[in-house]
């Protein structure tokens, strides 16, 4: 019988599963439930966790619940409805949410929660799939002092960086601003790479030379491994995550009165990107849209 907290887990997706992976290689036990995919929650069965028949079923069980999943409409839904999250929390449970959703409804359920004597936090991701299933990802924790004592153990079985930003919210205020800078690098890229095509410059040669200063980044390589090398795989998420997470730092912007011009612009690229029909391809291949509506020829991805 392991004396290690029951951890729950809702949304073993791209980054939910190796996340789930790694708590159970530490020993911790595991209940999940998944959605539409069969295949993570079979994988992670087979390796010994349980499979939850609802949210509420899983908080009446489990003593820490991590939920990874899209947005703050289905964080809402998982946490508010007749079997919810909400409907079997107790005293002491834990609710981590990994997603990125809007701080202004992070809070609004923290309250919910502190109500049954539960506690919501925030410990929204950054790297890709590849570090959840290496247990590298970084997190911005939104949690009170005490809480992120208690959950410490259990991030580090999947995080190596963790950065505590200070109580519920800050997380996710953190990772629209972290998101905010991710997405306009991209579409500033994306503008860049499409006057290299306009104006005659080879892809390969800009390459080297942004390689070789001070504007080199990891969003430029990964954009560089699709752009130019045809990799579809370079970067996976979505344009649809894309745009959602660029209106959530708008809102965010405007719930807290400040002017964010260069949000509104970036905001615009995505918008047509997904309104042309783009919005579950990835995020390199915005370059793409912004090609073609200049007259520029797109990337054609290697098989």
């Amino acid at each position: 019988m392991s004396d290690k907290q029951h951890i729950g887990f809702i949304g073993v997706g791209l980054m939910g599963h190796g996340m789930a992976k790694n708590i159970l290689e530490n020993g911790y036990p595991l209940t999940v439930m998944g959605n539409r995919n069969r295949t993570p929650v079979d994988d992670l069965v087979g390796r010994g966790a349980t499979e939850a028949t609802s949210p509420k079923a899983m908080a009446e069980t489990c003593d820490v619940i991590h939920l990874c999943v899209t947005s703050s409409v289905q964080i809402e839904d998982l946490c508010r409805r007749e079997d919810g999250l909400l409907a079997g929390a107790r005293e002491g449970l834990i609710v981590i949410d990994c997603s990125t959703a809007d701080p202004t409804s992070t809070m609004k359920l923290a309250e919910e929660f502190a109500a049954k004597g539960a506690t919501f936090i925030d410990a929204p991701l950054g790297q890709t799939p590849k570090e959840a299933a290496t247990g590298n990802l970084n997190t911005f924790v939104g949690a009170d002092d005490a809480t992120m004592d208690t959950v410490r153990p259990i991030l580090e079985t999947w995080a190596a960086n963790i950065t505590h930003m200070g109580p519920v919210g800050n997380g996710h205020k953190a990772k629209l601003i972290n998101n905010f800078l991710s997405l306009g690098y991209n579409a500033l890229f994306a503008e860049a790479f499409t006057a290299c095509r306009k104006t005659g410059i080879d892809l390969d040669k800009f390459r080297e030379l942004i390689a070789g200063g001070g504007n080199n980044s990891g969003m430029f390589q990964r954009m560089t491994k699709y752009v130019i090398d045809g990799d579809p795989e370079a970067h996976l998420f979505t344009l649809d995550n894309c745009l959602k997470d660029i209106k959530y730092f708008s809102q965010m912007a405007d719930d807290a009165n400040m002017a964010a011009p260069m949000a509104g612009s970036i905001k615009s690229y995505y918008h047509m990107a997904v309104a042309q029909g783009g919005g579950s391809e990835h995020m390199p291949m915005l370059t793409d849209y912004v090609s073609v509506s200049s007259g520029a020829e797109k990337t054609v991805p290697k098989t």
